[in-house]
């Protein structure tokens, strides 16, 4: 068995953890999603507003992305710090976690880079064979 599915098993076999509290399930289903990847990655240049993150992601609604800056500040990847400025300026940024786990979202952002071809050309084969 390979060291990683090693590991796995022994998260995803553990006797204390079922499906709601099996540690990979948790962090995993929470920073995987559609948004997520890109929020962070966007805040790794530094704190950004709002409006900013909208530009950084054209393609996500408002309550979308109001829900998945939420969701990540909850997991404590961001912090939101509002202003007191009138209006009132509220800003996003990486904490720590949220920058440690960006090291292993660059692995994962590099191959995705260097293999999207070849995933596309297996899903069309996939396709015009089905």
């Amino acid at each position: 068995m390979s060291g990683i599915k090693e590991k796995t098993v022994a998260y995803i076999g553990h006797p204390e953890w079922s499906s709601e509290n099996c540690p990979i399930r948790d962090v995993l289903n929470h920073v995987s999603g559609k948004w997520s990847s890109l929020l962070l990655t966007a805040l790794d240049d530094g704190p950004m507003r709002f409006a900013e993150l909208r530009r950084f992601v054209p393609d996500i609604s408002q309550r979308m992305l109001t829900k998945t800056l939420r969701d990540l500040q909850r997991d404590g990847y961001i912090t939101r710090t509002v202003f007191p400025t009138q209006p009132p300026r509220v800003e996003y940024a990486l904490t720590e976690e949220g920058r440690s786990f960006l090291i292993p979202l660059q692995g994962l952002i590099d191959w995705a880079g260097e293999n999207h071809w070849k995933i596309r050309a297996a899903r069309a084969s996939f396709d015009t064979e089905s």
